[in-house]
C-alpha cells in the first residue's frame, strides 16, 4: 500500500509511531501553510517521500493507491469523496461521516469505482475483541450488554465558557455520540448486528449533545450504551448471558484485556497485552485487504460502519441536534 495522509493532528502522530513497522512503501501528507514547520518534521522523522499544501495536487500523485482521511469530523466526506473520484482507495477516521446519506454517497461512489473504503476503528481488529467475540456462545443466551465510556473533556470548560470547539460543535459533527459513545456502538453492532430499534437519550447544552444514553433493542436482549463529555466515571463494561458475563473495565477502542465469570464459579482473566500499538492491527488488516483487493472482506467491515452510522445520525435526530443546513 502506498499512502497519503491528510492531516497532521493527534491521530496521525498517533499513527505515526507505528507506521516503520507496516508494509508502507510511498508515503505522502497533506499539510496546510500554517501546519508547515510540523508537516516537515514529521515527513522528515518518518521518511514521507512527498510533503503537499495542495490536496488536488496531492490526487495526482499517481504513486498513491489510498488516502486516510485524518481530518475534523465535518471535512471527512467532502475529502474521502474527491479520493475515491480520483480513483483512490480511503480510511476514514471516526466517525467516517456526518449524515448517512453522505455515508451511502461515499459507499456507491466506492462500489462503482471498484475503490475500498474503511472506516478506521481500531477496536475491530484488536486481539482481545476478537477473543471475545469467539468465546461469545460460552456466556449462553445473551440478557444484557452495558457500555460506559465517560471521559471529562478538557474542552468542556471552555464549552461552558462560551467557547464552541469542533468537539462540541454540531456542525462540526461534535458531541458525546460522534466523539466517544461511537465506540459503544461499533463494539455492539460488530458483536451483535443490527439492532430491531434504537432510542437516544441526551444531556443537551446549547444544541449539542455533551452526554447521553443509547438504548439498542435486539429483541432478546437490550444493549445500553453510556457516551459523556461532562463528567467522567470509571470504565464499567459488560456483557451478561445465562450462563455468565464478560467484564471489561477498559475503554472500547483501546481492549486489551477482560475478565470472564461463569455461572458455576469457573472464572479467568483474559490479558492480550502484546506491547503493541492500537492502530498496529487495523492498518495490518487495511493493507493486506487492499493489496489483494479482498472486496468481500472489506465490506463486511463496511456493513458495520452503515449500520453505525444510520444509529448515529437517527439518535441525533431524535434530541433535535441538527445536522445539516
Amino acid at each position: 500500500m502506498n499512502l497519503g495522509i491528510l492531516g497532521s493532528g493527534m491521530i496521525v502522530q498517533d499513527f505515526l509511531q507505528t507506521i516503520d513497522e507496516l508494509k508502507i512503501g510511498y508515503k505522502a501528507i497533506l499539510g496546510t501553510e500554517r501546519s508547515k514547520e510540523h508537516v516537515e518534521n514529521l515527513a522528515a522523522e518518518y521518511n514521507f517521500q512527498k510533503i503537499y499544501y495542495d490536496y488536488d495536487e496531492l490526487l495526482k500523485d499517481e504513486n498513491l493507491d489510498t488516502i486516510y482521511v485524518a481530518l475534523p469530523n465535518h471535512l471527512h466526506y467532502s475529502f474521502a469523496k474527491k479520493a475515491l473520484l480520483a480513483n483512490k482507495n480511503v480510511i476514514i477516521e471516526k466517525p467516517c461521516v456526518t449524515t448517512f446519506e453522505e455515508f451511502q454517497d461515499l459507499k456507491q461512489i466506492a462500489t462503482e469505482r471498484q475503490k475500498i473504503m474503511f472506516e478506521a476503528v481500531t477496536l475491530h481488529y484488536l486481539p482481545a475483541y476478537l477473543d471475545i467475540r469467539r468465546n461469545l456462545e460460552k456466556l449462553g443466551d445473551i440478557k444484557i450488554v452495558s457500555m460506559n465510556y465517560s471521559q471529562y473533556s478538557s474542552r468542556y470548560n471552555k464549552f461552558k465558557a462560551g467557547e464552541i470547539l469542533p468537539a462540541f460543535d454540531p456542525k462540526k459533527a461534535g458531541g458525546a455520540l460522534m466523539d466517544i459513545n461511537v465506540y459503544n456502538l461499533n463494539f455492539v453492532v460488530g458483536l451483535f448486528g443490527k439492532p430491531k430499534t434504537f432510542s437516544y437519550s441526551a444531556n443537551i447544552e446549547r444544541g449539542i449533545d455533551t452526554s447521553g444514553v443509547m438504548v439498542l433493542d435486539y429483541g432478546n436482549f437490550k444493549a445500553v450504551c453510556i457516551g459523556a463529555k461532562d463528567c467522567q466515571a470509571l470504565t464499567a463494561s459488560t456483557i451478561q448471558g445465562d450462563k455468565g458475563n464478560i467484564f471489561i473495565e477498559i475503554p472500547a477502542n483501546r481492549i486489551d484485556a477482560y475478565i470472564v465469570n461463569y455461572n458455576d464459579g469457573e472464572g479467568s482473566v483474559q490479558s492480550f497485552d502484546e506491547d503493541k500499538h492500537r492502530m498496529l492491527y487495523e492498518f495490518e488488516t487495511f493493507i493486506e485487504i487492499i493489496d489483494s483487493n479482498d472486496f468481500e472482506r472489506a465490506n463486511k467491515y463496511l456493513e458495520v460502519s452503515e449500520i453505525v452510522a444510520q444509529i448515529l445520525q437517527g439518535g441525533r435526530e431524535q434530541v433535535g441536534i441538527k445536522i445539516s443546513d
